[in-house]
């Protein structure tokens, strides 16, 4: 693959009237155009008001340090209520806390928050260890296979299973209600949102069962039991749309970031293989290599804050009530912040530097296990494959909202 391939889709919205930009067509996203889009806004028009979409008219913030500025200041710009581009539905809009402001917010983060603590991750680190093991000496060398499904999505499965003391023969049923909550009209996708309320109605269902098996139990570290157990959250089972909102969101959250992210990867060394023989080379870097990763494909491109008041920024008036939509899919390709930030560079001076898991409050809250699977995963597929070769185009998924992959065809050489 050429390491440059992929960089300039899109050239024609350079001639596009400005006003008229758009950035939130999903189909964008799924081709790759969207990062010439962003280039033109981050050069022209930093802060862009779009007037009319399919989701009404909204902000979008596309410089890293303006998003950074949005995203710590949750008193004038508000997650309540929605944090993807488009409005729920009035009559299924299930609340969870990552959109909501402190200190409802503060409560129920901090209940869940044990279950992916530092402290915990000496004894994550074992098990995923062992799994990825289990995973990749499973997999057919030298035959075509699909990498999404044989790796990310079984790894990443494993990992949400064991968070939430899922039953291990039901894993599958995780990145499927995963699949249904991300797959929305409020993400620019065509969906029956009818049967998406039947499917998540059934996702309900059965984790009301698991709560109260394990309120009946001692208390124990998996989400539910945290959940169940905490005296500010022992009641949530009782309101079953915030208790379906938080399922939706560990799920999502345990999910499509970090599984994209595997699948990413892969494509990226593929896509620069001096970069690739660089790592071989040198496995040490595999620390530095993991959040270029999670920089370099943004798994969520955007979150969405709504403005509490009028107020002046960087030279717009943004008035209250609007939607501004942070395009981190924008800001971790910001030439102002991130030095050659189009190409996927695994020794890069400062790694970290990058906004895939967000700032202030609402920063990710499984972001170290996230970087721990990817650090597992890449230190083990060192020691058993000379290159897991893509051999087929990527397909990604149609969404303004996960960076994801459906198929990447792969070979492994042994």
């Amino acid at each position: 693959m050429d390491g440059n391939a992929g960089l300039a889709p899109g050239a024609e919205v350079w001639s596009l009237p400005l006003e008229s930009l758009d950035p939130s067509q999903a189909e964008l996203f799924q081709s790759g155009a969207h990062h010439e889009w962003f280039r033109r806004l981050r050069k022209e028009a930093p802060v862009h008001y779009t007037r009319e979409s399919m989701f009404g008219p909204y902000w979008s913030i596309t410089r890293f340090e303006d998003i950074v500025a949005v995203d710590t200041n949750h008193e004038v710009f508000s997650s309540n209520r929605d944090i993807v581009i488009g409005d729920n539905p009035e009559g299924f809009a299930p609340p969870m806390f990552i959109a909501m402001d402190p200190p409802v917010h503060d409560v129920q983060r901090k209940v869940a928050s044990p279950a992916v603590a530092p402290k915990r991750l000496a004894d994550l680190e074992l098990l995923i260890r062992e799994r990825v093991g289990v995973i990749l000496d499973g997999l057919p060398v030298g035959e075509t296979f699909n990498w999404v499904d044989r790796v990310s999505i079984e790894l990443t499965t494993q990992m949400l299973a064991t968070l939430f003391d899922f039953p291990w023969e039901d894993r599958r049923l995780l990145p499927y209600w995963s699949d249904v909550t991300t797959t929305s009209e409020t993400v620019g996708v065509q969906a029956d949102m009818a049967e998406r309320e039947r499917i998540l109605g059934e996702c309900l269902a059965y984790f009301t069962r698991l709560w109260h098996e394990r309120a009946a139990l001692p208390p124990k570290f998996d989400f539910i039991s945290l959940l169940a157990h905490s005296p500010e959250t022992k009641d949530m089972v009782d309101d079953p749309m915030q208790f379906l909102g938080n399922l939706m969101l560990l799920i999502v959250g345990g999910n499509d970031t970090t599984r994209n992210s595997i699948s990413g990867g892969v494509l990226a060394l593929n896509m620069f293989p001096a970069e690739y023989e660089k790592l071989k080379a040198d496995p040490s870097l595999v620390p530095s290599l993991v959040p270029e990763i999670i920089r370099w494909q943004t798994p969520l491109a955007h979150m969405r804050r709504t403005a509490t008041r009028d107020v002046e920024f960087q030279g717009q008036t943004i008035r209250k009530g609007d939607r501004v939509v942070m395009w981190y899919a924008s800001g971790n390709r910001d030439e102002t912040v991130i030095a050659e930030p189009d190409r996927f560079i695994i020794d890069r001076e400062r790694p970290r530097h990058h906004m895939s898991f967000g700032f202030g409050i609402h920063r990710c809250m499984g972001n170290r296990v996230a970087e721990l699977q990817l650090r597992i995963l890449w230190e083990e597929i060192l020691k058993r494959f000379r290159h897991v070769e893509v051999v087929g185009e990527p397909v990604r998924v149609l969404s303004n909202f996960v960076q994801g992959y459906t198929d990447l065809p792969v070979r492994l050489h042994a």
